[in-house]
């Protein structure tokens, strides 16, 4: 987080503070999975840059995923420790269980599409716009798609609802 360098004025950045509270929400829904488990139809959806700072992942599936993966935690995850900076998980893959360390803010997009509900998060501004329908192509290509129904349907926040619009030249 910290200061924004870009920007010289005095201004308080509300779009760092949206995203900020915003990633608390991904933080809380992963606390109480921790603690309780998920309830029988939630499933949580979790795309995340594979090279940011702080993602632990095995090199194997990293080559698979240079960019960006997209996990799932749902009925077969386990090990979920949850802490103020990042979450920890066990996943299968290929029936060979691996641990994942994922900071928060290497999160791009979450969603539960078991409610409908879905976030996105900008890792940079010039591919903030086309992350959700990058993520949404990759689950399509799953084979469950009554889950890709889902999710396509879900009410995704984008910050850029939020971005003030800049004036158009005169």
């Amino acid at each position: 987080m910290g200061n924004d360098t870009n920007n010289t004025s005095n201004s308080i950045d509300y779009e760092i503070l949206v995203e900020d509270a915003l990633r608390n929400v991904v933080k809380s829904a992963l606390k109480i999975a921790e603690k309780r488990g998920l309830p029988e139809d939630a499933h949580f959806y979790i795309s995340f840059k594979t090279h940011f700072p702080g993602v632990e992942m095995d090199a194997g599936l990293k080559e698979v995923n240079p960019d960006e993966m997209t996990i799932v935690l749902q009925h077969q995850f386990w090990d979920l420790v949850v802490s103020e900076e990042l979450f920890g998980v066990t996943l299968s893959f290929s029936g060979e269980k691996q641990s994942l360390v994922v900071p928060f803010d290497a999160i791009t997009h979450f969603t539960d599409p078991s409610v409908g509900f879905g976030l996105q998060f900008s890792a940079s501004e010039e591919n903030a716009s086309s992350e959700l329908s990058e993520v949404i192509a990759s689950i399509e290509n799953k084979k469950d798609s009554d889950v890709t129904k889902n999710i396509s349907t879900a009410d995704v926040v984008s910050l850029d609802s939020f971005r003030k619009q800049p004036s158009s030249p005169s």
